[in-house]
């Protein structure tokens, strides 16, 4: 399933995505926008980068056993995708 542009993964279930970029510089950009975003959510991804590059990893906020993704999270990545330019 993908939604916002983002893939549904099981086993463990989570969200991903990655972003491209020109530069590092804008790579850069996004990471610092992410940082403040995840900062003002309290919520911080698993992320992974390289020069023009961004992998992301959202799991599901409640980390119990057979916890399935909810609203808050698709909202979570929503608001990661409002951060490109």
């Amino acid at each position: 399933m993908v939604k916002h542009g983002w893939e549904e993964r099981n086993r463990p279930i989570r969200l991903e995505r990655r972003f491209e970029f020109e530069t590092y510089s804008a790579t850069r950009d996004f990471l610092d926008r992410l940082g403040s975003f995840s900062e003002d959510q309290q919520r911080f991804p698993d992320i992974s980068f390289g020069r023009t590059y961004v992998n992301i990893t959202l799991r599901p906020l409640d980390e119990s056993e057979g916890a399935q993704l909810q609203e808050n999270d698709h909202a979570f990545a929503a608001g990661v995708d409002g951060l490109l330019d």
